[in-house]
Formats: structure tokens, sequence, C-alpha cells
């Protein structure tokens, strides 16, 4: 489920800021960009502070992910799934002006711009994850859909509390509903799965990114 399917616009009632051209040549960064190079990128494709701000709280929970991961002894490159974490919306402002999935065009952008596919793939699949949830060969996508769906706008929350402000903004037809449902029932199989692997209690957990807000 992508909010892309159903909304074509900014939040109703606000005005986005003037539109800053796509960059004709981005910042060159490495394949593992850092803080500083994501938001240099955040920078050259205009990057609305709202999103900005949501990204930053998502890149805090899959960083604490990643990191128990590694010292489970799962491969995972922290770093990595950090710097997929900073640019899963990437192309978020772009989509919302224009229309278009910002999933899909993120991950282009990212492949074009580092050359790094796992990068890519978990910025292009955030949303949702087409195959079995295997958290050994595929932790870095795992873990930007669990910790993109704890956090609503700039707050953490529980899988709940995010899938039912999604119901109530966007549940506008049946076909809308059930693919929430889907998207839910996907993300607490991936918080199931996490929780067994690093053997911690993630359903209202804070990552030590702040408060749990209800």
């Amino acid at each position: 489920m992508s909010e892309d399917l159903f909304r074509q616009s900014g939040p109703p009632g606000v005005t986005l800021p003037q539109e800053q051209p796509l960059p004709a040549e981005p910042p060159r960064v490495d394949a593992v960009p850092d803080d500083a190079q994501c938001r240099m990128l955040w920078d050259a494709y205009g990057m609305l502070q709202n999103i900005r701000e949501h990204s930053e709280l998502v890149a805090c929970v899959a960083t604490a992910l990643a990191a128990a991961a590694a010292a489970a002894g799962l491969p995972v490159n922290v770093a990595e799934v950090r710097a997929a974490a900073l640019l899963h919306d990437l192309a978020k402002t772009y989509t919302i002006r224009h229309g278009g999935n910002h999933c899909q065009l993120g991950g282009a952008w990212v492949q074009e711009i580092t050359g790094n596919p796992a990068l890519a793939q978990g910025v292009a699949c955030h949303v949702s994850w087409p195959e079995p949830i295997d958290l050994r060969a595929h932790f870095l996508p795992l873990a930007i859909i669990y910790s993109d769906k704890r956090v609503k706008h700039n707050r953490l929350v529980t899988l709940e509390a995010r899938f039912d402000d999604l119901l109530v903004r966007y549940g506008k037809t049946a076909y809308i509903r059930e693919r929430i449902r889907e998207s839910f029932q996907q993300a607490e199989a991936i918080e199931r799965a996490l929780a067994q692997t690093l053997g911690m209690k993630l359903h209202e957990s804070t990552f030590g990114c702040g408060g749990l807000v209800e």
C-alpha cells in the first residue's frame, strides 16, 4: 500500500513552498552516503521540512534496529541501513507536487546517484515487500518498512496508531481500506520477526529516539 495511490497533492489547506528545480547534476556522494551527504541530497531535491523531520526519526529507529541486528550476528551494514532510511522519501516532495510513485522514483534516483543497489532497493521497497520475510537475507528493506511504519509525521507511534491514521485520512474506498489492512498485517509480521530475531520487545519501544506518542 502506498499513499501515492490516492494522494496527488499536498496536505489540505497547506500551501507548498515555491518549487525548487531538480538538479541538473546531483551532488557527488559515496556509495553509502553519510548523514551530511544525505542532507546535501535533501537540499538538492528540495525536500520539504516536515519530510526531513520524518526521515530523521525513521533513520533513528532503523539505526537502532540495525545495530541490534549486527550485535545478534546478522550480516548488516549499519551505515547502509541508516543511509537508506535518511533517503527513503527523497522523491516525496516531487511526487506531492507532480504525482507519481515516490518509492519507484526515489529508488531510481538513489541508484543513479550512489550506484548502490542495496540502497536503491531499500528506497524502492519501503512501503511494502513482495517476498517472504527473511531478515537475514533482506534486513535492510524490511527494517526501513518497519521503521517508516512506526513514525507518524515526526512522532514515534505504535503500528496501530499509524495505520488508524492512514484509515482515517485515506480510507475512502473499500479497495484502499483493504490495501491499508494488508500493509498493516505485513508490518505486524515484520515486527514479530524482528522481535524474535533480536530478542527485543518492539511494540511500544522508543529505540532511544524520543517518547512514544499515543
